[in-house]
């Protein structure tokens, strides 16, 4: 409905518009030359208002349009009936946004010179923005008795009847557009639109049946008709439609999806599938339909398991019609990880990833099956490769430190993970997982201070997290530094978990390293009671806690237990051999 309005003037327009004859204006010229009752001005004002007006389009055309407002109403103060003036002052407040102005103005304009489409134009314009769509009808209809052959403004009048809620009106008018050029597919589409809006079925078959006779190989107009006649359960002439869809245009994917939806409407679902099958075979469908409708089984088969295999077939023909698409192997890979097969789940987003570099979300998604597979190797080349292509997201660097701690490069674990903590922006858990890792890190290379410090913030930004004071706490009794600080720290996690074995061993050696033997016996009892029988070093624990307390053959027998089980400390044969506690 927005109508473009030009401001570059000829100089015959210019000096033109103080005429006293009535011209009727071309749909090319953007001032009238009219001066409809126009006052019988001197030839010296004729030229004052033709310098002012000059001089009011050069400075609108520099875009200053305060001063050519200034000097355009000077222009209407000499002649307040030359419509001119007040039509370029009224695009002016229009373009400044001064509607309600715009709007008192081009209606002048417009009723001053009722010939000049252009003027009819900014007025249909301007009450378009208040929405006074009645009015806005009427002036359309001024601009078609004046220009009957002007089939745009039909339209306009058209879509003004639509935004004014009169779709009856709407039609009318592109009833007029098809007695005059005949049958043409934007009107009568825009019929079909309207007759399926008010529920007409007859009128919108009737449409979409000329359309057919005008162009019989058209094949959305039979997808459309098919469509409707199973709308108003017509099922026998929509299947019909249908395959007269697939005569015309038998490689079509989209009337497949159109009989997919057919039967599964008709709870035939076998025949759905198998069309949707049709559909994802034809590259012509293009990769982001066959997506959504994939999102739809991901969120279907989530309660209906037995529709994962078909979505599997769909994937696979996805990949097949789309071998070069990143799309098909990321969907793939998610149905696969929410179905817990982590291994080829990894690969299918590997082959997403070498097809498009660019998309994070996957990269991010292979790092974390690398953790929940375990698998260090690949998660220290999948993070370096994340880090050289997104350097500014935080997980590539937390999962590259991980995977170095766990190939005790603890050094490369503790940069890594300070260089990467500082992109982490508004993300407290993710940075208390960062701080943590630190902590686990430089503990292991001897910086003490440094391992408390990270330790210390990542409780700043979480004070219950079980699994730093777990590991602080763990790590000062190794030390048998700040032991009531350790105590305290190690007890809210067994408060927190108090089935967590590995909590429970370690409330139960900060007890021993302060020499509390008896409660310490109670608690790491608890964790082998919990679990942990088959736990090396919680194993060796007891046997030492067992040694304090003078049961000596059973101490011995812990430790050859913990040795047999693995993951005992380097001391254990020494134990075992001299039958003695070794700290």
């Amino acid at each position: 409905m927005r109508i473009a309005y030009i401001y570059i003037l000829s100089w015959v327009l210019i000096f033109s518009t103080s005429c006293k004859t009535t011209t009727k204006a071309t749909s090319g010229s953007t001032t009238s030359s009219t001066n409809v009752a126009g006052k019988n001005l001197s030839e010296k004002e004729r030229l004052d208002f033709d310098y002012l007006f000059f001089n009011a389009n050069k400075e609108q055309m520099l875009g200053n349009y305060e001063v050519a407002s200034g000097l355009f109403l000077q222009c209407i103060a000499k002649d307040p009936t030359n419509a001119a003036p007040i039509y370029e002052l009224a695009k002016i407040y229009n373009y400044g946004g001064n509607k309600d102005k715009a709007l008192e103005l081009s209606a002048k304009a417009a009723n001053l010179d009722q010939n000049n489409i252009w003027y009819q134009l900014l007025y249909a314009d301007c009450l378009t923005a208040k929405k006074q769509y009645s009015q806005v009808a009427e002036v359309y209809q001024r601009i078609i008795r004046i220009n009957p052959d002007r089939m745009d403004m039909y339209l306009e009048l058209a879509e003004t009847y639509l935004l004014a809620n009169k779709p009856n009106e709407a039609i009318k008018v592109y009833d007029r557009i098809e007695e005059k050029i005949g049958v043409n597919e934007e009107g009568s589409m825009q019929k079909v639109k309207i007759y399926s809006q008010l529920k007409n079925t007859d009128k919108a078959i009737k449409e979409l049946n000329k359309l057919i006779q005008l162009s019989p190989k058209e094949a959305k107009y039979y997808g459309m008709l098919g469509e409707i006649y199973e709308n108003a359960g017509q099922n026998e002439k929509a299947m019909q439609a249908f395959n007269d869809l697939l005569k015309v245009d038998p490689d079509n994917p989209f009337v497949h999806l159109s009989l997919a939806k057919f039967y599964f409407e008709q709870k035939q679902d076998s025949k759905g599938l198998e069309e949707y099958k049709q559909a994802f075979k034809n590259p012509r469908l293009d990769i982001d339909t066959k997506m959504k409708i994939l999102l739809s089984y991901y969120a279907l088969s989530e309660n209906k398991p037995s529709l994962r295999t078909d979505a599997y077939q769909l994937c696979n023909l996805m990949i097949e019609s789309h071998p070069d698409e990143a799309k098909s192997y990321s969907m793939y890979g998610d149905f696969l990880y929410r179905d817990k097969k982590l291994s080829e789940a990894r690969d299918a987003y590997q082959k997403a990833n070498a097809r498009d570099k660019t998309r994070y979300p996957i990269w991010s998604q292979v790092l974390l099956i690398d953790s929940e597979l375990g698998d260090y190797d690949a998660m220290l080349f999948d993070s370096k490769q994340t880090i050289e292509l997104f350097p500014a997201q935080p997980l590539g660097y937390f999962f590259n430190g991980i995977a170095n701690i766990q190939k005790k490069e603890y050094k490369k674990a503790v940069d890594v993970l300070k260089e990467g903590k500082e992109y982490v922006i508004e993300n407290p858990p993710l940075l208390t997982q960062f701080y943590a890792s630190i902590g686990d890190a430089s503990h292991q290379i001897k910086d003490y201070s440094a391992s408390d410090e990270a330790y210390e913030k990542a409780l700043e930004l979480d004070a219950k997290n079980t699994y730093v004071l777990n590991n602080y706490a763990y790590y000062l009794s190794l030390r048998k530094e700040k032991l009531t600080h350790a105590e305290e720290m190690s007890k809210k996690t067994v408060d927190a978990e108090p089935n967590n074995n590995s909590f429970l061993d370690t409330y139960g050696w900060i007890l021993y390293q302060t020499g509390n033997y008896e409660e310490a016996k109670k608690w790491i009892k608890k964790a082998l009671d919990n679990g942990a029988s088959g736990n090396g070093v919680i194993l060796e624990h007891f046997g030492d806690i067992l040694y304090k307390l003078g049961e000596q053959e059973k101490a011995i027998e812990y430790w050859n237990n913990a040795k047999q089980k693995g993951g005992a400390s380097e001391l254990i044969d020494k134990k075992i051999a001299d039958k003695k506690l070794y700290e």
